[in-house]
């Protein structure tokens, strides 16, 4: 007979402490250790708040779930792990002060009951971390150091956490320097962001606790083992377990939709006995996801965002038998997990689905095009996933994505001149139904263009579309502007991840009246009229726009590198353009009719994109 669920009221330090043959596991979908020193803190002033009170109730720290499915020993930490790991790293923390101020109080008469305490506090944490139950009353650091070497209170076999091995290596250290020296330094990183969240969330508490009296330092130590509490709840069906972890968020961190859906796919996995290629499949799309976020380019949520917008299109959940289009989209959790449960039926064909989008998405991410569409919108990422299931990894390339990605990136550039949002039927309700035809393989680009196509051409004028351009005073259209312009004159454009939107004549600066007066501004509400067109701004390089700062144009335009960067050496196509259309100059001028040229040309290059022609 199963046995039933068990919840307990336990005191912190009674939960931790495990029996000698148990450890808390950190099961394989669970997420990555992601507490970080803002939750740290808030858990510090909670215990001082509670401390200074003076309550005789004890403080609780929320709902642990713990799954005993496989053995009574292995406490799988369906939810608690982000407070679990934390209190054991504050614990450490604790140690290695209370030893400290063990032996500052040791010879003090007056400080006897106050040493006996600490070293009532020191047992308990040793007894804890380590399962030592036999521990003299004074340190010794060479018997100490063989204990926490030999003793292991948890493992962690989450396939998303990338230092499995980080809380072991700073529990086993013998203090804080030698925490500092074992533990992962990540590459390319400076100053406290080179280390883990682990060991970041281990320095913080070491130095709030080196703030503490020993007295103070004795009283949070016990506060945090005797009074403060959990409920821990065990259960012994993972099914039920993570139906709990489901309903309840007691750890202060709102819970993903991936980690749920994570939780479903394993159990599915689980029960169907795949679930080693499982494994082995979702962290190779936590890995691909983990690179996608260096560069903004997706989440895991993300991801199965348009994984439900492609399977929704291509089973037609947004075309009612009417034919109307269907806008209301479920959230992720209630989709994957009730509307459309079946795709948890095969957790490893959805992760191999998801893994080809993420493959796609690195493949493209420095594709010109579509780091430019991404500046847009970001539900153009929801249409483009679904056709990057049209096409195997091998067939997407710049070519075969241009005509979609533009066809996008032309409604968008609608999007950003209108006074109207994403959630107007002439946006949201036309992709959702263009989206049924993107995610058709048996609808050529040809169609989903001319979509497109009559779609603009039906809704807005080149005279609407030309005004707004040339009363644009925003950002993203520079980029625009940008890319058509070496597109017409054969150039090449590269986006960089490192570049500016420069003022041809600039915004600010010491000068401004001067270059104002001489660009032939009347007045400076004149100027303010003129300064922010779209025609007095291009792309620079970061490195070169700081350089130049506020200067007059004619220092901008031929300013060499020996000297101070300018745009002679900028890779940007207008930049590149302008120094070589003033090159012969003998003291080039921006002035006012120059910025009204801009605009106009511009205007005229990104109408003639909108409207295809």
């Amino acid at each position: 007979m199963p046995k039933t669920i068990e919840p307990k009221l336990r005191k912190i330090g009674d939960y931790l402490h495990l029996e000698e043959d148990a450890i808390f596991s950190i099961p394989e979908y669970q997420r990555a250790y992601s507490w970080q020193i803002d939750n740290c803190d808030k858990l510090w002033q909670d215990i001082m708040d509670f401390i200074e009170s003076g309550s005789k109730d004890r403080y609780f720290f929320g709902t642990i779930i713990i799954n005993c499915q496989d053995d009574d020993q292995k406490l799988v930490l369906i939810d608690g792990q982000q407070r679990t790991t934390t209190f054991l790293l504050l614990l450490k923390a604790l140690l290695i002060r209370i030893i400290k101020a063990i032996k500052a109080t040791s010879n003090d008469k007056e400080s006897r009951e106050l040493c006996n305490g600490l070293k009532t506090r020191r047992r308990t944490i040793m007894s804890i971390l380590y399962k030592a139950e036999e521990i003299d009353d004074e340190p010794d650091e060479e018997t100490d150091n063989e204990i926490y070497k030999h003793t292991k209170i948890m493992e962690n076999l989450s396939i998303n956490e990338r230092y499995p091995n980080e809380l072991s290596t700073i529990l086993s250290a013998a203090d804080y320097k030698e925490a500092a020296d074992k533990v992962t330094q990540i590459k390319y990183r400076q100053k406290d962001n080179r280390y883990t969240n682990f060991f970041r969330n281990f320095k913080f508490f070491c130095e709030k606790i080196d703030e503490l009296s020993e007295s103070e330092l004795n009283n949070f130590a016990k506060a945090v083992t005797q009074e403060c509490e959990v409920i821990e709840i065990r259960s012994w069906q993972v099914e039920q377990a993570i139906m709990m972890f489901n309903s309840l968020n007691s750890d202060g961190m709102p819970l993903c939709d991936s980690d749920i859906i994570s939780a479903k796919l394993y159990a599915s996995a689980d029960r169907k006995g795949e679930i080693s290629e499982f494994n082995a499949l979702w962290k190779q799309l936590a890995e691909n996801v983990e690179k996608l976020m260096e560069t903004n380019v997706a989440t895991l949520d993300g991801i199965l965002m348009q994984q439900m917008y492609y399977v929704r299109a291509v089973n037609r959940e947004t075309i009612s038998d009417n034919g109307y289009v269907i806008l209301t989209t479920p959230g992720l959790r209630r989709y994957y997990t009730e509307i459309n449960k079946k795709l948890l039926d095969n957790p490893n064909d959805l992760c191999r689905e998801m893994i080809h989008l993420t493959e796609a998405w690195a493949k493209v991410a420095d594709y010109p095009l579509i780091r430019l569409l991404l500046k847009f919108n970001y539900n153009s990422r929801l249409f483009m996933a679904s056709y990057f299931h049209r096409l195997a990894l091998e067939e997407i390339t710049e070519a075969n994505i241009a005509v979609i990605a533009e066809s996008m990136l032309r409604l968008f550039t609608v999007l950003e001149l209108v006074d109207t949002g994403f959630s107007s039927a002439k946006f949201k309700m036309f992709l959702f139904k263009e989206n049924v035809q993107i995610a058709d393989k048996s609808v050529s680009v040809g169609e989903i263009k001319k979509d497109f196509d009559e779609h603009i051409a039906a809704n807005w004028t080149r005279e609407a579309i030309r005004d707004a351009v040339m009363s644009y005073d925003g950002y993203t259209l520079v980029y625009l502007n940008e890319y058509l312009f070496a597109k017409e004159r054969g150039m090449e454009f590269k986006m960089g991840s490192k570049c500016d939107i420069e003022h041809i004549m600039p915004s600010s600066g010491n000068n401004l009246d001067a270059i104002r007066e001489d660009a032939g501004f009347a007045d400076k509400d004149e100027f303010k009229g003129f300064v922010n067109k779209i025609g007095n701004k291009i792309l620079l390089e970061e490195r070169i726009n700081r350089a130049i700062g506020n200067e007059w144009f004619r220092v901008k335009v031929s300013t060499k590198l020996s000297d101070r960067t300018g745009y002679i050496d900028s890779e940007y196509p207008i930049a590149k353009y302008l120094v070589e259309k003033y090159k012969g100059a003998k003291k080039p001028f921006w002035k006012k009719k120059d910025i009204q040229a801009a605009t106009k040309e511009a205007s005229e290059r990104i109408v003639r994109f909108v409207f295809g022609k």
